[in-house]
């Protein structure tokens, strides 16, 4: 499988999330686990953003006010490409750094999480009603165990069956 993932980071240094960044190579590592068996080679951007930005996208491309974790933009039709560009990811580093510290993950494991999730809209997986949430969290938790990271939805899961 060929997966080309280019990096761009513009978080300004010294905004919170943007020390410790993951290299061009995690992400391009977890594409790669999240595109296989998939998708057979692919290119895409990550754009890793500070709030600013990140707010910005937010209320043009999803009309919600406020800076997101990721937002996935994919090629309308991958086929009437000369190259299988799969699309464009947007992390927003001071919301992951904020998340994973609230839902007491490792940033890295964060990291990895919004990486695959976001990968996988690219290819088409959504959330939208909880039969297609269910799918593409279930393919989300295998795709992190391999990856050697726990399980991001097991507390819910844990919550939703003492329910």
């Amino acid at each position: 499988m060929t997966v080309v993932v280019d990096v761009q980071y513009a978080v300004a240094e010294g905004e919170e999330g943007g020390n410790a960044l993951p290299s061009p190579q995690d992400f391009a590592h977890w594409a790669e686990a999240a595109l296989a068996g998939r998708c057979a080679a692919g290119e895409l951007t990550v754009r890793v953003v500070g709030l600013s930005e990140g707010a910005d996208l937010n209320e043009t491309y999803r009309h919600r006010k406020g800076p997101t974790n990721v937002l996935s933009f994919p090629v309308d039709d991958v086929h009437e490409t000369e190259a299988p560009l799969l699309g464009d990811l947007v992390i927003c580093a001071p919301v992951v750094q904020h998340e994973a510290k609230e839902q007491h993950k490792t940033p890295q494991a964060h990291w990895a999480h919004l990486t695959v999730h976001g990968a996988l809209h690219l290819l088409g997986y959504d959330h939208e009603d909880a039969e297609e949430a269910e799918i593409m969290e279930r393919l989300e938790s295998v795709i992190l165990a391999g990856l050697g990271y726990p399980d991001p939805y097991a507390e819910e899961k844990m919550i939703r069956a003492a329910s």
